[in-house]
């Protein structure tokens, strides 16, 4: 017999299922959320986003301060890294956030439950302890898997979050590293290997592929790892690592080329394992429910998140998609409505995505080389930053604006940014697009000068007609 009866029963409490819960219960569900984790928030509030943003932020200060402040007219002397009191920061910061997401659960008389959610039946989710125990079993008429995800391991190398970490480990060194290597060229590691490039240690990025951020458009890319390097980055590009072992106080590396070829040996003080994600399943007793799984061993889902057992839904990171935080949050909301008996609905064709590095990148909607691929007739606007006044005051001129529109209707298919300011500037494109606009529509929009967001207003001039300002 079950202890308590909801509407729904959210298992995680991560940006998917905690915005979940929030919508759910304004809506009037009877919700209760189910996390393993003491605080709520999931990987991004604790170990992810938050506290990486937090030391990227940081960082860039530091090396702000000991490099960039002289050409304004202010002299200082060479900073002093106190790395404890960073760190200190990093968790204040993620402490008041996941305060406060605890604040909204009791201001919307959300039910939490601390453990692991496994699902008996369908409409049966037993709250598992540490030990094994069953500390609840609550009856819920809709139950909402947001697990999130967890690091995809490499075989050959075994984190143990001292020498050889996971992001989580990344965030939490005790010193600055020597040398760092970083396996893996997504936006996690270049994230976190800027940091601890910028704090003073030398990295070296291992990537399988013969490019680095896969998914981004191919010109993009070419103009950020050139930002990289110059940063002092250094790339060892279409290579594999086969072995990572602790030897004293180091650790060494066994790298082999892609495409085979003699293999070489790398020595680090620390090594970030950072090739992806995936989701995160374990324990939740799909099996014996019978959810289906996709090939890729993501959780099945219809157009509103349903598997294919009655009164069990899934979002985020477990289903299909790209795995980012506000994307679980949007898929969240959705799937509520949709319970609610509203229409919740989620595009994930035009779901930002954004490396929060200096200079930052964005993006939203197709890359140069998916257009090609689709054969569709495309037509491109460009915009440098250096044409912009406000990024020239700001001295934040390194890279442009890339505006995709059809080269029949003008509709823009997709927008590229790399600049100091991408991932706000991103938030304006998501809207036009969301909405169909032209390139017109967003060229002939007024834009407050001055700002860089002008940037954007001119490479949209430059896809439709011509740009003003070059």
């Amino acid at each position: 017999m079950a202890d308590e009866s909801f509407d729904l029963v959210v298992i995680g409490a991560g940006p998917g299922g905690y915005v979940a819960a929030i919508r759910a219960a304004q809506l009037g569900l009877r919700t209760a959320v189910v996390e393993k984790r003491a605080t709520l928030g999931g990987t991004c509030l604790n170990v992810g986003c938050i506290p990486s943003k937090a030391l990227l932020q940081s960082s860039h200060l530091f090396e702000e301060a000991g490099h960039d402040l002289a050409a304004h007219g202010i002299k200082v002397a060479a900073p002093a890294l106190d790395l404890p009191q960073m760190m200190k920061r990093k968790a204040e910061v993620v402490g008041a956030t996941t305060k406060g997401i605890e604040f909204l659960f009791k201001k919307n008389k959300i039910a939490s439950f601390r453990g692991t959610g496994r699902i008996e039946a369908a409409g049966v989710v037993a709250v598992v302890a540490e030990d094994g125990s069953v500390s609840a079993t609550l009856a819920a008429r809709n139950i909402l898997i947001a697990t999130g995800s967890e690091v995809t391991p490499l075989p050959g190398v075994a984190i143990d979050e001292k020498k050889i970490v996971s992001s989580t480990g990344a965030l939490e060194l005790a010193q600055v590293p020597k040398h760092l290597v970083v396996i893996g060229a997504g936006i996690i590691g270049l994230e976190l290997g800027s940091v601890w490039r910028r704090l003073g240690a030398e990295v070296t990025v291992v990537e399988f592929l013969d490019r680095i951020a896969p998914g981004i458009d191919d010109e993009v890319t070419k103009h950020f790892h050139r930002a990289l390097t110059r940063q002092g980055l250094k790339f060892k590009l279409g290579s594999r690592v086969t072995r990572a072992a602790a030897s004293g106080s180091s650790v060494v590396l066994t790298v082999e080329p892609a495409k085979g070829g003699a293999a070489e040996t790398l020595e680090a003080d620390v090594v970030l394992v950072a090739i992806g994600r995936r989701p995160h399943l374990e324990g939740l007793g799909l099996d014996k429910v019978g959810v289906k799984l996709t090939d890729r061993g993501r959780i099945a889902v219809d157009g509103h998140f349903a598997t294919n057992v009655a009164g069990i839904y899934a979002i985020g990171d477990a289903i299909d998609g790209p795995m980012l935080a506000h994307k679980a949050s949007e898929d969240g909301v959705a799937c509520v409505e949709t319970m609610a008996g509203q229409k919740g609905h989620v595009n994930w064709d035009l779901v930002p995505s954004i490396v929060y590095t200096r200079p930052e990148v964005a993006w939203v909607g197709r890359t140069e080389e998916q257009l090609k691929a689709a054969g569709t007739a495309y037509k491109i606007g460009k915009y440098p930053f250096t044409a912009d006044p406000r990024s020239r005051a700001n001295g934040a001129t390194e890279g442009f604006v890339k505006v995709l529109a059809d080269k029949a209707t003008d509709r823009v298919l997709g927008v590229h940014i790399i600049g100091a300011e991408a991932g706000t500037m991103i938030a304006e494109a998501a809207l036009a697009m969301e909405y169909a606009a032209s390139a017109e529509d967003i060229g002939r929009i007024c834009h407050a000068h001055p700002t860089v967001n002008e940037a954007l207003k001119e490479a949209a001039l430059a896809a439709w007609d011509k740009p003003i300002h070059l």
